[in-house]
């Protein structure tokens, strides 16, 4: 298990390691946040569960069925939320498959069906 953000990273990745499972956590997490924008700048206080919602249902319906493997939002919420951030941060700047190819290559020796956000 994890000890620190720095250890939690390269396993959120190697979760993640599948293109359409970090497509959709891409689509949920930015849906979420305009979601959440336009419910604080319309006064639709309503709407900001579907953005939690929509954001996760996304992501863990890409770890069930595409990733096939069993989410850790549980485990460690705040580095979880903070490491998908990050992800979109890497994968609108071009960076995300490099780090992916790190972080497998890093940890070959690793069983495979980890755990993810």
């Amino acid at each position: 298990m994890a000890q620190s953000f720095a250890t939690f990273w390269p396993e959120y990745v190697r979760a993640h390691s599948r293109s359409g499972t970090r497509v959709l956590h891409l689509a949920g997490t930015l849906f979420g946040w305009a979601l959440l924008i336009a419910a604080v700048m319309m006064g639709r206080w309503s709407w900001i569960p579907g953005a939690v919602v929509i954001s996760y249902a996304l992501a863990w319906f890409s770890h069930f069925f595409i990733e096939r493997n069993r989410p850790a939002t549980f485990e460690h919420p705040l580095w979880s939320w903070l490491a998908d951030q990050k992800m979109v941060v890497l994968m609108l700047t071009g960076r995300m498959s490099a780090e992916v190819t790190r972080c497998v290559a890093s940890g070959a020796g690793e069983s495979a069906g980890g755990r993810a956000s």
